[in-house]
């Protein structure tokens, strides 16, 4: 899954999707994640910058990731890679 490039976001996490109009707004923990899709890391490089920075152990963290890739999917803020 990647972010969709016309995706505009901003340093303060403000989200807009030119295609639709819609604008979203993410917390600093969201942006950070974000910026890591954007640059197209892996879950694993992903999950163990998360693990070692946050107090959040791989299991809860795995959740998490999957429930917020689900929220961008819905948002329709990423396109599949095929």
């Amino acid at each position: 899954m990647k972010l969709k490039k016309n995706i505009a976001i901003s340093e303060t996490g403000f989200i807009f999707d030119p295609t639709t109009g819609d604008s979203f707004t993410l917390n600093p923990t969201g942006l950070e994640l974000l910026g890591m899709l954007r640059h197209e890391k892996s879950f694993d490089e992903i999950s163990s910058a998360f693990t070692t920075k946050y107090d959040v152990d791989a299991t809860s963290f795995e959740r998490y990731y999957v429930d917020f890739l689900a929220t961008l999917k819905m948002m329709q803020l990423v396109e599949d890679n095929e």
